[in-house]
């Protein structure tokens, strides 16, 4: 097994193992280099637990890409509310984009339709289309709701992590996929969990959909830590990813977890971002010594 797992985030359904792999392992190695390594990750030292498929429709013809997604296909619940999160998020990081309290929007009702053109305006989702960004909601929504789905995605995990494997690395709604695929493995040998741009701390939308179940400590909410006394978790997240609303994993997960914010620039979110940066490498690098 290797020794390295990496699992993706949202948005991957068009790519496969082979194609995620040639992105990430030099950035995996560029932010080894960064941390001081001298012992840079080799491919098989690598794998990619691949489960985005899972969320592509199946092929038929004349079709091409996305479902072609409009604003009226976003669910009430849980996908709505997502929406006014990244909403808010992305007006606290962008001068650009209007919040949704503002004096402008009173006399409009706080619809998907105004969200998603206020999203479509930052810095964040420039560039995205709409349908891509409906879609992205549906892939977190039913990765949560769905149990077969959500079955299907956490064996693809499972069967990547072995007795040799030191870290497991995961992006976006990655990170969720990991956290309960470790829950879901007692006694396993990971010693790093290296979470990127994850939504975890979103504690009224997330952590309470989470499996297991989080306990409950002293009339809080709090996460099953995913591993043993050994296991080191290091969250990082830019200031302006939308995605990670939470930058601060520890009021949901424990002291312990390391969190720091990094900045990405123009690429808040992007994995590769994440991957070069130096605090990224020193995490896998700890865990691999």
């Amino acid at each position: 097994m290797a020794r390295v797992v990496a699992v993706h985030g949202i948005g991957q359904q068009t790519r496969g193992e082979q194609s995620l792999r040639r992105l990430w392992l030099p950035a995996l190695n560029d932010g080894l280099t960064r941390a001081g390594a001298t012992d840079l990750l080799a491919e098989p030292d690598l794998a990619v637990a691949f489960y985005g498929d899972l969320f592509r429709p199946e092929g038929e013809f004349l079709a091409v890409g996305d479902p072609p997604y409009t604003a009226a296909d976003v669910a009430g619940g849980f996908e709505q509310e997502l929406l006014l999160a990244w909403w808010q998020a992305a007006a606290g990081s962008d001068p650009a984009v209007v919040p949704p309290d503002a004096d402008t929007l009173v006399a409009t009702p706080r619809s998907v339709q105004a969200a998603l053109r206020a999203l479509s305006g930052s810095r964040f989702f420039s560039g995205i289309a709409l349908r891509a960004m409906v879609f992205d909601l549906k892939q977190v929504s039913r990765y949560l709701t769905d149990p077969g789905l959500r079955a299907g995605a956490l064996a693809r995990v499972t069967g990547k992590i072995g007795q040799d494997t030191r870290v497991v690395i995961a992006h976006s709604l990655g990170s969720v996929v990991a956290y309960e695929a470790l829950c879901a493995r007692p006694g396993h040998q990971v010693r790093a969990l290296v979470t990127l741009g994850s939504p975890l701390g979103i504690s009224h939308l997330i952590l309470h959909r989470l499996q297991p179940s989080p306990l409950s400590l002293g009339g809080r909410a709090r996460g099953v830590w995913p591993g043993g006394e050994r296991l080191v978790w290091t969250n990082l997240a830019d200031g302006g990813d939308v995605v990670a609303l939470v930058k601060d994993l520890r009021p949901v997960f424990g002291e312990q977890v390391r969190c720091a914010v990094v900045h990405n620039g123009a690429t808040a979110h992007d994995a590769t971002a994440y991957l070069t940066d130096q605090l990224c490498g020193q995490a896998i690098k700890d865990g691999l010594s």
